[in-house]
């Protein structure tokens, strides 16, 4: 069965929020993280996400999240700075 226009939004909202949340959890703020309000027009099988603007320290964070060397709560791993920071 597929999935209502609205259906699609509320699954794409969920998924906004859960990514906020462990985001966050990782020390990354992406103030303008919302679902792209011009993928709701119901004409894309899904709405995408805009994961928005941030400015280079959360850039470079986000970097370093994603490469591991951040752990919970955004504490640095180890003794090192991430090759994104350095560089």
């Amino acid at each position: 069965m597929a999935l209502t226009a609205v259906e699609r939004v509320r699954a794409a909202e969920d998924a906004v929020e859960q990514l906020r949340e462990e985001l966050a959890r990782a020390g990354v703020v992406l103030p303008s993280l919302r679902i792209d309000p011009l993928t709701c027009s119901g004409h894309v099988l899904f709405p995408l996400v805009d994961l928005g603007r941030c400015n280079l320290d959360m850039a470079l964070r986000l970097v370093a999240v994603l490469s591991g060397a951040y752990g919970p709560e955004g504490a640095p791993l180890g003794s090192g700075t991430p090759s994104a920071i350095r560089n």
